[in-house]
């Protein structure tokens, strides 16, 4: 195997024309440059120079080697340029795969304080619910997975082969129309609202929705279901029916016709951002997890 420092020396011993003179110029001894002119032409498997006296010129092997060696050592010297840049954060890209409210809510902040810390990093951004954007992760197709699991769920998500940075703790709240005979209560229990028509979100949500409303003895009427929260929103400002929503999808959405009120028993949905265990090794992902922990805690 050829090494990029034999390369070096045959280039300064192409260029002086001697050991000694390519000793000066690398700041090595002669016995060294002699060595790895050994060395490389032991690995080449043919003679690289031809010494005459003190004079000493290449074989046409070793004018060959020396034609590649500019573009070889110049390639090497790049992207040593490039990876540096990329472990200095002053170049890279990160990969980010969120769920609509954590899109709306932690994810601006986040990418807002990385981009004034580190111009350099560029963020793309495509949203999925999980569990689908912990299979995009899994898959390459991603670098960072902001997602969530509720506590308590029939089903837990498994994460042990993930690197696992948990962020907040979202709770669920009721959603009711104005005129609603519950819109002025502090604490509403959920079996209060049994016999309500109710609007569901997404699948997950239908999901902890329809378990949380069993334990409390009822199966819950779903007339609407829509994985878009302003539209849950809408709909129960128009009065056609109620919801329970994770607080992170009411910040970035005024309820207009709608009253929030806390709903008991307490259900809450774990977020965290999730990486592969050697992609969290990166310095931008490193960065990147680092301002959504900061977002989460504002």
């Amino acid at each position: 195997m050829i090494e990029a420092r034999h390369l070096r020396v045959l280039r300064a011993v192409a260029a002086t024309g001697s050991f000694s003179a390519a000793a000066r110029e690398l700041g090595c001894t002669q016995p060294a440059v002699s060595q790895q002119m050994k060395a490389l032409e032991h690995s080449t498997g043919t003679p690289l120079l031809i010494r005459t006296g003190r004079e000493m010129r290449l074989t046409q092997a070793g004018e060959a080697l020396v034609r590649h060696a500019a573009g070889i050592l110049a390639g090497l010297t790049a992207a040593e340029e490039e990876v540096a840049a990329i472990a200095g954060l002053r170049a890279g890209r990160v990969r980010l795969v969120s769920f609509p409210s954590g899109s709306s809510t932690l994810v601006p902040t986040a990418l807002a304080a990385l981009r004034a810390a580190h111009p350099g990093t560029r963020v793309s951004l495509v949203e999925a619910e999980p569990p689908r954007s912990v299979e995009m992760l899994r898959e390459g197709d991603c670098d960072v997975a902001l997602a969530f699991r509720y506590e308590g769920a029939s089903a837990t998500d498994d994460w042990s082969d993930l690197v696992v940075r948990p962020l907040l703790a979202d709770r669920l709240v009721g959603l009711v129309p104005e005129g609603h005979r519950l819109a002025g209560a502090k604490t509403v229990a959920i079996g209060d609202l049994a016999d309500e028509p109710w609007i569901a979100g997404c699948p997950r949500c239908r999901k902890q929705l329809v378990e949380v409303c069993e334990g409390a003895g009822f199966t819950p009427r779903i007339d609407f279901a829509t994985d878009d929260y302003p539209a849950v929103i809408g709909l129960v400002g128009a009065g056609l029916g109620v919801a329970v929503l994770p607080e992170l999808a009411l910040e970035s959405v005024r309820p207009k016709g709608a009253r929030s009120v806390t709903v008991e028993p307490a259900v809450r949905r774990e977020i965290v951002a999730l990486t592969l265990p050697d992609l969290a090794q990166v310095p931008a992902v490193v960065a990147t997890l680092d301002r959504l922990a900061g977002a989460a805690a504002r």
